[in-house]
């Protein structure tokens, strides 16, 4: 029984160690399989190894060359809660990167002839006060329209009758409009002077949806989202819809990382209100670069730098203020695109571009459509990140020496 035993035993070792040598072999050859990673996604990886903790949010970062994904990954969690990771299918609360989708849906209504770039704010809704009178959809669409900013509004009527807005109970698009009808002037003449304006894009999506009959998330679902298969893409309404891998926004607050997700403001929808991920927001980098929903020529007035009413180039305001990014300096923008050129010491890079910024949230799209087209984008669900600067550095990776 012992020599039996002992043989039993001899036999179980051998073929436990022959096991084992396979399994080793199969780990070697996957390793062997694993692409490494260039230089230039090390690069990236080092950017971000701060914000790769599991019990912490990130960022969701995408880097595209001739139309093809070459980096894409995700750092931290979508959540304290559950902890889930971020990864490409996470959505983002876009913030003002959602002007561009705005400005997408009013060109495909004046592409059908529904609207025109030209119309007034008081054809459009006939109550508005006569300061609307001289405010086109274009002023609207490159913030030369001089409407006064909502949040001013808000804050000014809450002085005068005490809370009326809250997270719990946020400000919606027709009381935007209600606020901006009770107003007799604009900051200043439509087409005098330039000022980033989230009024403005709150009423274009309110113009989409009188034009359009439907309202804004239908008309963007059907006419942007669903054809260009952004499948997980929504104009989220509290209530009304869920966000699917949803993160959620957080900022530090004494040292520590709270969720801060939602404000009086997180409601209005087209200046901020879209949700995406990086899956999806490589299929709206590709129909850009393909023209898919607009020709060239139709999409020009997106790249077409505005100008004021006298020729002369629009600066930013002179007061700072939180939507003012650079106080007084020239400003160059299209309709839901800056246009301002990238200058670093690699030369001169023509570039579309756009950040967000929100209660936990900020993000950003860089695209340098010359060459071999690079676009960067970095979506964060906190607040002390900074995609602008991340983003640019990322860039600097890519962009040949002149």
């Amino acid at each position: 029984m012992v020599c039996c035993d002992l043989a039993e035993g001899v036999r179980m070792g051998r073929k436990l160690i022959t096991i084992m040598a396979m399994l080793v072999a199969s780990a070697m050859e996957t390793d062997a399989q694993a692409p490494e990673m260039t230089t230039k996604e090390q690069q990236i990886d080092t950017l971000f190894s701060s914000l790769a903790s599991p019990d912490a949010p990130g960022s969701a970062v995408l880097v595209r060359t001739h139309a093809h994904t070459v980096f894409e990954r995700g750092y931290g969690v979508r959540d304290l809660g559950s902890k889930a990771k971020i990864d490409a299918h996470t959505n983002f609360r876009l913030a003002s990167f959602t002007k561009q989708f705005t400005a997408v849906a009013i060109m495909l209504l004046v592409h059908e002839g529904q609207l025109h770039y030209e119309e007034r704010l008081t054809e459009l809704f006939s109550d508005f006060p006569g300061y609307g009178k001289a405010i086109t959809v274009r002023n609207l669409l490159n913030h030369t329209s001089g409407l006064p900013d909502y949040e001013d509004l808000m804050e000014a009527a809450e002085k005068a009758r005490g809370p009326l807005w809250s997270p719990e109970k946020q400000i919606q698009d027709g009381e935007v409009l209600e606020l901006l009808k009770k107003e007799k002037s604009g900051k200043f003449a439509p087409g005098t002077s330039w000022a980033y304006s989230n009024s403005g894009y709150v009423v274009l999506g309110l113009i989409i949806a009188k034009v359009s009959g439907e309202p804004y998330s239908a008309f963007l679902h059907k006419r942007i989202f669903a054809p260009l298969h952004m499948d997980d893409t929504v104009v989220y309404q509290k209530g009304k819809n869920e966000v699917l891998n949803r993160a959620f926004g957080h900022s530090r607050e004494s040292g520590v990382i709270k969720e801060t997700d939602q404000s009086s403001t997180s409601a209005t929808l087209g200046d901020g209100g879209i949700y995406s991920s990086l899956e999806d927001l490589a299929k709206w980098d590709d129909a850009l670069r393909n023209h898919t929903l607009l020709s060239e020529k139709e999409f020009e007035p997106a790249l077409t730098p505005v100008k004021l009413n006298d020729g002369s180039e629009p600066h930013w305001p002179l007061e700072p203020g939180d939507d003012n990014l650079h106080p007084g300096k020239p400003v160059s923008y299209g309709f839901g695109w800056f246009l301002d050129p990238y200058q670093s010491y690699r030369g001169t890079r023509q570039r579309m571009w756009h950040s967000g910024s929100t209660m936990g949230f900020r993000t950003v799209i860089e695209r340098f459509p010359e060459g071999h087209g690079l676009t960067v984008i970095i979506l964060s669900n906190r607040t002390d990140v900074d995609p602008e600067k991340l983003a640019l550095q990322i860039a600097g990776y890519y962009l040949p020496l002149d």
